[in-house]
């Protein structure tokens, strides 16, 4: 008989996730205890958010989501990044991701949580839309160019509905990801960030105004290369993209889609070309 449980956070519990994902994502080096410590029990916006399936003492099952500030058409509402989710190949094909998902939705709207947003591969978009009730709003742009990405924050100000709310504090942590420690560096009058996207020849990046506060140590960039690679969502009308070229859809990986939920019916829905959205956040590195 199947048991369902919250996730636990001790350092036998990490462990057990550690080798689902292991034995899930055998190429993947990611998922180790040290990076689950981190992102499931250090984030300042709260404890890690998520259900366990157990078929006795096997662990059949994991989902989890990480609470995350965010603004919604200029209002701050506490909501939940979905990411980490794992199922034993001896179990998969009976429905345990949907309701682990399920249970873990309905336990963050009771906490008070009021949206769940994410980015589904083009794999797993259709069960999150079909099955869990998630809006897909838009595909995220993928380009790779040089020098600054050039965005009016002004624009962005007037027309963003949906923005992750970084605090100095949560922005340290996402910053001292075990796996991907980002750089960060005033540059140009914009605040910028950088982690490795492919080794020291290309890095991830994000812009912050120049008047946000980080409260981040500068690092040194260690990138052999110019080029950069932005991965996210600016509203429509704030970023030219000056220097910047459009990925193919064929040579990317796998098209990644923003979705999200409302976890209550005051929480409006989300509009496609109001969204402002960086590798930052979500856990592409």
């Amino acid at each position: 008989m199947m048991t369902f449980l919250p996730v636990q956070y001790d350092a036998v519990a990490l462990s057990t996730y550690a080798e689902l994902f292991s034995r899930c994502f055998p190429k993947s080096a990611r998922f180790t205890v040290e990076y689950l410590d981190w992102l499931y029990c250090k984030n300042p916006d709260g404890l890690a958010i998520g259900f366990d399936a157990w078929d006795g003492e096997r662990l059949a099952a994991h989902y989890v989501c990480v609470p995350a500030k965010v603004s919604l058409s200029g209002c701050d509402v506490n909501a939940m990044l979905s990411l980490n989710t794992a199922t034993h190949p001896e179990y998969q094909g009976r429905g345990l991701f949907t309701k682990l998902a399920q249970l873990t939705y309905a336990d963050a709207a009771s906490a008070g949580l009021d949206c769940v947003f994410g980015v589904a591969n083009a794999n797993s978009t259709g069960g999150f839309v079909r099955k869990l009730g998630f809006q897909l709003v838009e595909p995220l742009e993928a380009r790779i160019g040089v020098g600054s990405l050039g965005i009016d924050w002004g624009t962005v100000g007037r027309n963003v509905q949906f923005t992750r709310r970084w605090t100095p504090e949560s922005l340290v942590w996402r910053c001292s990801n075990p796996k991907h420690l980002v750089s960060c560096k005033e540059r140009g009058g914009q605040i910028q960030f950088h982690t490795a996207a492919k080794g020291i020849f290309l890095s991830a990046i994000a812009e912050f105004p120049s008047n946000f506060s980080t409260n981040i140590t500068l690092h040194t960039d260690h990138f052999l290369s110019p080029f950069r690679l932005f991965i996210g969502l600016v509203p429509t009308g704030a970023c030219h993209f000056k220097g910047y070229a459009s990925i193919p859809k064929t040579l990317r990986p796998s098209p990644l889609n923003f979705i999200y939920r409302s976890l209550n019916s005051s929480t409006e829905a989300i509009e496609q070309g109001l969204i402002n959205f960086t590798f930052l956040d979500f856990d592409a590195y």
